[in-house]
This record gives C-alpha cells, structure tokens and sequence, in this order.
C-alpha cells in the first residue's frame, strides 16, 4: 500500500499546504509568509517520514502478528481483517484488490492522521514558539488542518474505485 500512498501525498502535498496554511493563517491570526513556512515545512516533515515511518511500523506489527498469511476473504470477519490487520501489507487476493484497495487506504488514512497531526504539531509549535500563542491553541489548530485535509485524501481510493470500477 505504501507503492499507492507515496504518488497519493506527492501528488497531494501542494494542495494540502495551501489549504492548511489557509487555514492556520485565518485560525492563528498568522501573517500569509508565517503559516506558509510553518504549513510547508509541517507537512514536509509528516510526508517524508511520518507517513513512512507508520506505515514501517504497522507493517511490522502485520507480519509479527501472524498478519502475512492468506486467511482468505470469503467471510466477513476474513475481508474486515484482510483490509485493517493487513492493510499495510496487502495479501494478493487478485479478485478482491479492487476494493480491498479503496477500503485499507481509507482505513490507513486513519494512522497516518494521527501520526501527521502528532509531527506536525511538534514542527509547528517549534516554528510558532516565538508567538503568543498558546501550545493548545496550536495542536487544536493543526488537528483541525488535519482533519479538513484528510478528509479530503478520503476521496483518493473513492475515486480510484469509481474511476476503475464504476458504482456496480
């Protein structure tokens, strides 16, 4: 899944720092050249290594969790694991891929929120520490940003699937 998530962020990051530096700007009372920097360098820091660095981590979680085997998804339990436990790491059911795909990137965006909200405060509240604003007002700031761009990164395995598969 990390081969589909990378040209998704990539492709994503631009948009992501604008409307986050928007966002921050309007929210924070920030100057337009402030919450650029501090939206450009935030996400920089979550895309590169955070993003990454989850998905390394989950993976190794899958495999040393039993989670590198077929279990097979003709059960309901079998195709809710196939697509949570081992979204990371997807085992090849080739039938199923169309929409194992749409719903472990939706399920991975859930991690990759919670780690890109965490390293983009840390980044943030460094950059901000010459304001007067406070640690909270920054990390309920930046959770918000976040969770208006991940909801929107939402629509990447929605319309992967619609685009590929139609609504059938």
């Amino acid at each position: 899944m990390i081969m589909l998530a990378v040209p998704v962020y990539s492709i994503s990051l631009l948009p992501i720092i604008a409307i986050e530096a928007i966002y921050l700007q309007k929210s924070l009372d920030l100057t337009k050249g402030l919450s650029i920097k501090t939206a450009f360098v935030s996400n920089l820091v979550s895309t590169i290594v955070g993003v990454p660095l989850t998905w390394v981590i989950l993976v190794l979680i899958q495999m040393l969790t039993g989670g590198g085997g077929a279990y097979g998804v003709d059960t309901f339990v079998g195709k809710m694991l196939a697509v949570t436990w081992q979204a990371p790491w997807l085992i090849p059911y080739e039938s199923d891929l169309h929409w194992m795909i749409l719903f472990a990137g939706l399920f991975l965006l859930i991690p990759f929120y919670f780690v890109s909200w965490w390293s983009e405060f840390l980044v943030s509240k460094k950059m901000l520490a010459d304001t007067v604003l406070s640690k909270n007002d920054i990390k309920t700031k930046v959770r918000n940003a976040n969770l208006i761009t991940y909801s929107l990164l939402a629509f990447w395995p929605i319309g992967w699937y619609v685009a590929g598969y139609g609504l059938k």
